[in-house]
């Protein structure tokens, strides 16, 4: 397990199709994530025409959905931009590159794991 870490660690280097993968990924996600505040918008509507408890269990849930959503949606845009920018793949904490691996799987990734896990334990 940690030779795979230092294995990660290493292979940093974002291919030109990484790249252009990386940000329709990143594209996808957040029509995903408009579209989906859409729809949690709409169903809200529909619910406030009748309030009994059930009503108010599914309006709590959607206002948790929209929540995470927003957030995602805040998380995909930001990386957007640091695409934009040229910034894109450098850890916020280390300022070293973010492993290959990670951002094919979390494209809009912050952190490197390492100082990922750093942060989760701190909490």
């Amino acid at each position: 397990m940690v030779n795979r870490q230092i294995i990660d660690d290493r292979d940093t280097s974002l291919s030109v199709e990484d790249f252009a993968a990386l940000r329709e990924n990143l594209h996808e996600q957040r029509l995903f994530r408009q579209e989906q505040l859409l729809q949690l918008s709409a169903a809200a509507l529909r619910a406030d025409a009748f309030l009994d408890r059930q009503a108010a269990s599914q309006t709590e849930v959607r206002v948790k959905l929209a929540a995470s959503a927003r957030m995602v949606l805040a998380d995909v845009e930001a990386a957007l931009k640091r695409m934009d920018e040229c910034r894109y793949g450098g850890c916020h904490l280390c300022r070293r590159p973010i492993a290959r691996e990670r951002l094919l799987i979390v494209p809009q990734a912050r952190y490197c794991t390492r100082c990922q896990q750093v942060r989760e334990a701190g909490r």
